[in-house]
């Protein structure tokens, strides 16, 4: 697998941008699709984190203050360049329109925010879906020659059926979800998006107003799952800094403005920290945005979610 050396961390902007030329032209003149994942990986060396663009961070998802990276931070540094490398000619995907399904993050040590670090990404396991073609994009984030965070996410091209792969067979009915008592609700104002595009960068059309998300299939414009993610993580994660992991599956897109009632649930003996679980939902509707968990890695670590 060759490896494509970027000289920084792209702007995303100007890749959403080079994706809405890449539509226009494809509409008008259809390129032959292409089947298969690019093999290259696209890496920048030796990045800085910038301060005032992280302090805005974690006021924005309510996290403390302090000098160690927000697991949910980590993965809005790296992320521009794991969408480079979906903003390709030779990727078979849609740039723009992408549905989060989940995320999954090993965050091995706290990561201070004067380190320079090394970002790698690259995409693998293109599958058919019932509803389209996923693809997750993993990045890997190290300082020095040490892998101080990966993560891998999940994202579905709506309505795009590659023909050789295979769509999967219906499967079973999602059980019906009873919410639990909540723990916590999060009023979010219409705004939402455009306040977390600010710091994060990621100007998706479909995050940003009703006009925009609309254009592309929305009926308004929903919340960034990566803003909900990195806030509960927040919220669940562990108190103290050490190796953790987390996963987070997104189910129903939240509509903005919106009110998501929240249930945290530390599953750990009294003194001990053990797994903690979260969900997400919409009190009226009674249908639920996400859930996942997080919890300490053991000394040995091993991959998220197992």
């Amino acid at each position: 697998m060759s490896v494509q050396e970027l000289e920084e961390i792209p702007a995303l902007g100007r890749l959403y941008l080079a994706a809405v030329g890449n539509a226009a032209r494809s509409r008008l003149s259809p390129p032959s699709p292409a089947e298969e994942l690019p093999t290259a990986r696209h890496s920048v060396p030796q990045a800085r984190v910038d301060l005032a663009k992280l302090t805005d961070f974690q006021r924005l998802v309510m996290h403390s203050a302090q000098d160690t990276l927000p697991s949910g931070y980590v993965h809005t540094f790296a992320f521009p360049v794991a969408m480079s490398v979906m903003a390709r000619e030779d990727f078979p995907l849609p740039l723009l329109g992408m549905v989060h399904l989940r995320n999954e993050v090993q965050h091995l040590r706290p990561i201070h925010y004067t380190e320079p670090l090394s970002v790698t990404a690259w995409a693998e396991n293109l599958a058919g879906h019932r509803a389209g073609t996923q693809v997750e994009l993993v990045a890997e984030v190290r300082s020095g020659a040490e892998l101080v965070w990966t993560g891998r996410s999940v994202y579905l091209a709506k309505g795009v059926f590659l023909p050789r792969l295979d769509r999967p067979a219906r499967g079973a009915e999602r059980a019906d979800f009873t919410p639990p008592l909540p723990t916590a609700q999060w009023r979010l104002g219409a705004d939402a998006g455009r306040n977390y595009a600010r710091v994060s960068g990621d100007f998706n059309p479909i995050h940003l107003s009703s006009l925009s998300a609309k254009a592309l299939g929305m009926k308004r414009s929903i919340a960034h799952g990566m803003y909900l993610a990195s806030r509960v993580v927040a919220e669940a994660g562990p108190a103290v800094q050490e190796p953790f992991e987390w996963k987070i599956e997104f189910e129903s897109p939240v509509f903005l403005p919106a009110t998501v009632s929240l249930r945290i649930s530390d599953a750990g003996s009294p003194g001990e920290r053990g797994e903690t679980t979260f969900t997400g939902w919409n009190q009226r509707t009674r249908r639920r945005h996400f859930h996942g968990s997080a919890r300490p890695l053991g000394a040995a670590g091993g991959p998220a979610g197992t």
